[in-house]
């Protein structure tokens, strides 16, 4: 299937390894121009090398921290007529929710919330004016399934839900759409942080911790990024036009509930 993606220009927020990369991958090999973004140059520059010996489109790295103004400047300066912005940037780590302060607070609603709020500001009207967009939000499947441990994650992330759905209603007849990407469990450096967290707290092995989260799953593995990117490059295609103001779950079947 063509994805009428071919000279489209988007911007990856934290694509530079992880999920985010795995969509700036998908979306340049359907030929997408793709500006992609990191706070470490080096690891930037590797995965620049990687996502353009398959990329149909070109491929231009910006150093930036997301969670700054500056470094937001730099992207959007980068690309300012982006067709497609696919927001992304670290979750804050579990805990519990007694020992969080402000500033954890503060950090993780600066980074999941305010962070992308702000790249859609920056973006959007050109998108109405030009008739085309597509927004996508990595966020998080503890938006619909909350763990208090994942507190600070739920609440930040939450927040941008909402504000998408409310701006999803006023950009559709524009032909531009704001989605949610709910991601669990995907093989990436995330689930090898919370791996090596189980081991610690429950005195295990790094492969006993892997085996009790891939259990965890009701598909009994983890994704493969290349999966999530690949659903990532549909919800920006041409033939999701009509796909607006959703979350989709990519969680190998676990969630329990209806909707």
């Amino acid at each position: 299937m063509d994805l009428g993606l071919q000279g489209r220009k988007a911007i990856i927020c934290a694509s530079s390894r992880g999920l985010g990369k795995a969509c700036a991958m998908a979306l340049a090999r359907e030929g997408a121009d793709v500006v992609i973004n990191g706070r470490n140059a080096e690891v930037l520059d590797l995965a620049a090398h990687e996502i353009a010996a398959s990329a149909k489109g070109s491929v231009t790295p910006i150093a930036a921290d997301i969670n700054t103004e500056e470094g937001r400047a730099r992207l959007v300066a980068a690309c300012p007529e982006a067709d497609i912005l696919v927001n992304n940037n670290d979750g804050p780590p579990p805990g519990a929710f007694q020992q969080w302060d402000e500033a954890q607070w503060q950090a993780a609603l600066n980074a999941n919330l305010l962070a992308p709020v702000f790249m859609i500001k920056a973006l959007i009207e050109g998108m109405k004016e030009r008739r085309f967009g597509r927004i996508v939000n990595i966020t998080s499947a503890m938006v619909k399934a909350p763990r208090s441990a994942m507190g600070l994650s739920t609440t930040a992330r939450s927040g941008l839900t909402a504000i998408s759905k409310a701006l999803s209603v006023d950009a559709a007849p524009f032909n531009v759409t704001i989605n949610n990407m709910l991601p669990e469990r995907f093989d990436t450096d995330r689930q090898q942080q919370m791996a090596k967290l189980a081991m610690q707290f429950k005195k295990i092995t790094y492969e006993e911790a892997r085996a009790e989260i891939a259990q965890s799953i009701a598909a009994k593995r983890m994704g493969q990024p290349s999966e999530f990117g690949d659903a990532c490059a549909f919800l920006c295609s041409a033939q999701a036009g009509f796909i607006s103001g959703q979350n989709l779950q990519l969680d190998g079947g676990s969630y329990p509930g209806l909707i």
